[in-house]
C-alpha cells in the first residue's frame, strides 16, 4: 500500500476507520517505516502515550508507544497480548481520537505482549503498570473498539455532549 505518510493526521471520532478491525502487516517496508515515523511524531506532538495505525487511517495491526523519560519509544507490529494478572484495576484513560473525553475503565493490571519490531524481529515484554494499560488500549483500537464502548452508563451520560460535538464537527456543522 502506497502511503503519503507526511499527510497522516490523528482521526477523531466518529471517523469510520476507527471502527474497522485492522489487518496484519504483511511486509515491513519503507512505507511502514514512514508511517511509523509519522505516528511517533504525531503521538509526541499530542503528548500521547500510544497511537494505533487505525487512528491515522491505516488498516494495519500496528501501534507505537511513548517511552517517556524512562524507556525508548517502541513499535509493535502484529501484536498479541496475554493477561498476566486478572485483577481488574480502575484507572482513568483518555484517547487522542476522542479529545476531551477521560473515563475510568477497569483493565487487568499486568500483561505480556508479543510483537515484531521495525526490523521484523520478534520480542516479548511484560508490564504491570501504565504500559500494560496502554497496550490494552491500543490493541482495542486494532479491533475497532474505543473507550466509549467500555465506559460506564454514568460516563456515557457525562460525555454525551462532547460526543455530539465531535459528531457535529465531523458532519461539517
Amino acid at each position: 500500500m502506497s502511503v503519503a505518510a507526511a499527510d497522516l493526521q490523528i482521526l477523531h471520532y466518529p471517523a469510520p476507520q476507527l471502527r474497522r478491525r485492522a489487518e496484519p502487516v504483511e511486509e515491513i517496508d519503507v512505507s511502514v517505516q514512514a508511517v511509523v515515523a509519522r505516528m511517533i511524531a504525531l503521538m509526541r506532538e499530542a503528548k500521547g502515550l500510544g497511537l494505533a495505525a487505525p487512528q491515522v487511517g491505516m488498516p494495519w495491526r500496528m501501534f507505537v508507544t511513548s517511552g517517556g523519560e524512562d524507556h525508548p519509544d517502541r513499535i509493535y507490529i502484529n501484536p498479541t497480548l496475554s493477561v498476566v494478572d486478572t485483577d481488574l484495576v480502575l484507572k482513568e484513560e483518555g484517547c487522542l481520537s476522542l479529545p476531551g473525553i477521560n473515563v475510568e475503565l477497569r483493565r487487568p493490571q499486568a500483561a505480556t505482549i508479543n510483537a515484531l519490531n521495525l526490523a521484523g524481529q520478534p520480542f516479548e515484554l511484560t508490564d504491570g503498570d501504565v504500559l500494560a494499560r496502554v497496550w490494552q488500549h491500543e490493541l482495542d483500537h486494532l479491533d475497532g473498539v474505543l473507550i466509549i464502548d467500555r465506559m460506564s452508563p454514568m460516563d456515557r451520560l457525562a460525555t454525551r455532549k462532547i460526543l455530539k460535538e465531535l459528531e457535529a464537527t465531523a458532519n461539517g456543522a
